[in-house]
């Protein structure tokens, strides 16, 4: 008779932040500079450990761009976004009026897995 043991069961603390913007042809290549902007420096945060920016053309003309990071926890999430905050604030960057300024619609989100 062979035992089998069983993994111990580990929580799984990681977080994502999905984030979905609609976006009008004619703002893509101001919006995708910027995004990819950002995208690099979240790269670097500690924590990250995936992020995904992903585009979807509509019938309209539009693009739907989703950004997706992975955080190993909630702590960096936290650490990320005052990191992040403050990077915008050295910069004189408000994302809202950027988003405004070029008719973004946005929608945030944080996720765990299920």
């Amino acid at each position: 008779m062979s035992v089998v043991l069983a993994a111990p069961i580990v929580a799984d603390t990681a977080l994502f932040r999905i984030d979905r913007f609609i976006v009008p042809a004619a703002a893509l290549a101001a919006f995708s500079a910027r995004v990819h902007r950002i995208d690099r420096m979240v790269r670097e945060l500690p924590g990250c450990k995936r992020n995904l920016v992903l585009t979807q053309a509509l019938e309209n003309g539009n693009v739907r761009v989703l950004t997706l990071v992975e955080w190993a926890d909630e702590a960096t999430l936290h650490h990320a976004k005052a990191q992040i905050q403050q990077r915008y604030a050295a910069e004189g960057f408000d994302p809202q009026a950027f988003m405004n300024e070029l008719g973004v619609e946005a929608e945030f989100g944080t996720y765990r897995n299920a």
